[in-house]
Order: C-alpha cells, then structure tokens, then sequence
C-alpha cells in the first residue's frame, strides 16, 4: 500500500542558502568549485538535492523547481520520495524545500572588475566601413557557445576585444576564429610582476587577430599574376562567399576560384569596389544562354539605371550569373564601372593590359534588389545578440548619433541579407520572434502586404526561444 503524507519528514529542511554570483549564472560547490547552471536546469536541479541531508536514504521519486519572481532570491523546489516504513507498507510524501540566493562574486568575476586581472586578450579587426562580417561572426560564436569563457566583450572602433582570465582560454578563441574565417595572426606579451627571489613571471598576452578586407558582394580585382594561378580566372571578379578561404567568380563565365588565407596574405591585394557604391538597374531584358554551374545560371542582360529611367534612354548589355533569378523589369543592385574612377594599381594593369581591357564590362550585376517600403520591417524572427561594452568616445551629439545610426543601418542589411540568402541562415540560429511585439498595434499584415516580394523566412527554419517562452507563461 502507499500513503500521501502532507507534513514535512523531519530531514528536509524549509529553508537552505544558495550562493550565486551577481552577474553570470554560477553556483557555489563548497568549498570553493563553481558550477555553471542556468536557473531551472538540471545541472541546478542536481546542485540543490545535494546540499539536502538524509536523501540518501529514502528513495526520490520526482523533483522539479516551483517557479517564483526573479528578482525575489528564491529557488523553490518540490520533492516526491518514497520509503518502505515495514513489509508491505511503501510511504510517500511530497514537500517543498526554499533556497535562499545568497549573492556573491565568483574568482573571473572579480577579476574582471579588478586592473590587470585579465591575463589575455584577443583583438579582432577588419578594416572595412561597415560590420556585416562581425554581425555575422557574432551569430557563429553564439551558435557554438564560444564566447562563454570570456571576461568582457568590448565593442572597438573596427572591430571586437575579448578578454579572458587564461591564455588557454584565448588561444582556443584563436583557434575558433581561425577555423571559420581567414585571418592573420599576432602574438605580444607584456611583463606585469616578476618575483626576484623565485624568479616567477606574470605576463599580460595580447593576440592581434586581422580579417581579410574582403567581404560578401564585394568587386575584387585580383593581380594578373595571381589569376593566372587561380586557373586563369578573369582578374576582374566577385566575392560571393568567404570562409576559411576567399571565394570568388567570374560573372561573365561563372569560373570560380578560391584564394586561400595563406595566399593571400603572400600577395595581399584590396577589393575594387564594396556594398556601399552599389547602384540600382532596372532588367530591360535578359537571356538565357543555358550554362550554369547548380547555384548560378549566366544569362545576358540589357539593364538601365534606375536613376535614368524617364531622362534618357541609356542602356548597358552585360553578362551576369544572376540569370536564374532576375526577369524583366526586376530591380537589381550592380556596380557601375563606366561612371566610376577607382584608385588601385591592380585595375589599371588591368586597363592596360591588352588581353583583358577588352574584357572589362560597363556593369556588374551583383544581387536582386527588393523594394521595402518601411526601413524597419516588422519580422516573425530575430537574432540573439552578445552582451558586450561599447567604447567611449569622446565626440558627443552629432557624431555620436552618426555612428549609432551607421550601426543600424549595418545591422538592418545583415537582417535583409540573412533574409535573400539561404546558404547564409543554415550557419545561423534564427529564433521565433515575440508574437505580441508582432502585432503589437495590428501593423503586421499591413507591412506584409506591402513587401510581397520581399523572400519570407518558414516558421521551420526557426528555432523556440525558451526563456522568452517561460517568461510570456509566468
């Protein structure tokens, strides 16, 4: 037989103490481990039964947490045990035990409120005028929970810094940042006490970490030389990806190359042209020509400059792999060569060159452009983002709001390029947006109907956000 007890068994406690940090999610194992848990895991869940006496001996049947405010320094937990009182009498109760959550700093939290505590930091840069590449890199460190070792993430002026508390620490971001993008780096270390009696050292290690200036959709033009050994690839071409290593295509031909990062670095060359010269054609024709290489099709295409339309009646013929996508009168974005003088070595040798002057077209088509008529479009999906600092500058008013407005507009074209671009969401973690910030004000399917064309992401592709789940339940 089995019996429901309603009064607390004498060995469990009403009320224990929890000591937890104030600013990440770690618990203190007496007498001096620390535990990372999330509030409600079972890593927590785990951490709790152990510091109550006398559960050993009786059997647990179930557990879970009782939820209570955050902010009130509670963990409630309900326990169901059972033990056999005499032979063939089973006695089960169900009772609730109360933590108090003590705060306290754990050793990397004091350290990095403490001068020269962080033994290492990682500075990553790139120097290009806008931060698509860290908004993407960004999405990467937190897809893999790379980051959960750093002290502080600060936001620089071209780029990002990552303090850690052990170089070991650092060098695995190394390693992390390497294996997925195509970097150089440095290494420096400074001396921070020296002990003469037992000549013990501390240093202070500093690893420079420098991205390629060559991102998405960027106009490259490669040195002769180097295209003749990339498969004589034309040395005018587009960067359509970059990973580990650099890769690119010839729009004409639908060649591609991929420039290593060791490569590059022997022969650094800059891109001819990025997404901020970008200019608007109108297709006034296109056609096939059937070749294609599975993601581009090359097709021939008449387009005028959006700018033009309704002035003159100019028009440029080019060739384009965008021949699987684009039909007539559809918007795209190109680059514009014939209006436009570029200062770069590589691109006059190639003006002057003989066999490839001729080859220089008047347009590159790079993308399909897709008209929105609001700047800030309401989406049923969003981005995690890094708890990081920002550096204070020392310009105030204007300048100030200049940079804060560059970053949305960087961070509004990373949202539209996750958007058209597919390959580019399978390495990301998309996740199912607020559904009452979505219809907040009954705006949504008045802004869906005005951007039809516009690609739409599936609920399938998105994952659930289970801490805002549990807070839309409490």
């Amino acid at each position: 037989m089995s019996m429901d007890l309603d009064a607390p068994v004498p060995f469990a406690p009403a009320q224990q103490e929890q000591v937890a940090p104030t600013d990440c999610e770690r618990w203190l194992q007496p007498p001096s481990s620390w535990l990372s848990a999330a509030l409600e895991s079972k890593e927590l869940l785990a951490l709790c039964l152990r510091k109550l006496r006398g559960l050993a001996k009786v059997r647990i049947i179930d557990a879970g947490f009782i939820w209570t405010e955050p902010h009130s320094r509670r963990v409630k937990v309900k326990i169901t045990i059972q033990q056999e009182a005499f032979e063939g009498t089973i006695v089960q109760q169900t009772f609730e035990v109360e933590f108090v959550v003590a705060s306290q700093q754990c050793p990397d939290c004091s350290r990095s409120y403490t001068h020269h505590a962080t033994r290492c930091t990682l500075q990553v840069r790139q120097k290009v005028p806008h931060k698509r590449t860290f908004l993407h890199l960004e999405q990467v460190i937190l897809a893999n929970n790379a980051h959960r070792d750093t002290v502080n993430i600060k936001e620089a002026n071209e780029g990002l810094d990552f303090f850690f508390a052990e170089r070991n620490q650092c060098e695995k971001m190394v390693d992390f940042l390497s294996s997925i993008a195509p970097v150089k780096v440095k290494k420096s270390q400074q001396l921070i006490s020296h002990d003469v009696h037992t000549s013990a050292k501390s240093y202070k290690f500093t690893f420079s970490m420098e991205l390629i200036p060559i991102c998405k959709d960027d106009l490259v033009a490669l040195p002769i030389k180097l295209a003749r050994s990339l498969g004589n690839i034309s040395p005018l071409t587009l960067c359509y990806r970059v990973g580990t290593t650099v890769n690119l295509i010839d729009p004409s031909t639908l060649q591609t190359a991929d420039v290593p990062t060791g490569t590059y670095w022997r022969s650094p060359f800059t891109n001819l042209a990025d997404i901020t010269e970008l200019v608007e054609f109108i297709v006034m024709d296109i056609e096939p020509m059937g070749r294609s290489n599975g993601r581009y099709h090359l097709a021939e295409a008449t387009v005028a400059r959006a700018s033009d339309l309704g002035s003159n009646d100019q028009t440029y013929f080019t060739r384009t792999h965008l021949g699987g996508i684009l039909h007539v009168g559809d918007s795209v974005l190109g680059y514009h060569l014939t209006k436009t003088n570029f200062n770069n070595s590589n691109f006059e040798a190639l003006e002057a060159s003989s066999q490839y002057s001729s080859t220089i077209p008047d347009v590159v088509l790079v993308k399909k452009h897709y008209a929105r008529k609001k700047k800030n479009k309401t989406r049923n999906w969003r981005l995690k983002r890094m708890a990081r600092e920002y550096e204070e500058e020392a310009q105030q008013g204007r300048k100030q709001d200049q940079e804060r407005d560059r970053l949305e507009a960087d961070f509004e074209m990373f949202l539209r390029d996750v958007e058209e671009d597919q390959e580019l969401r399978s390495t990301l973690q998309l996740y199912k947006a607020n559904n009452n910030r979505q219809n907040a004000g009954g705006n949504m399917e008045m802004e869906e109907d005005s951007d039809d064309e516009v690609p739409k992401i599936s609920m399938d592709e998105l994952l659930d956000d289970f801490d805002d789940l549990n807070m839309e339940d409490k």
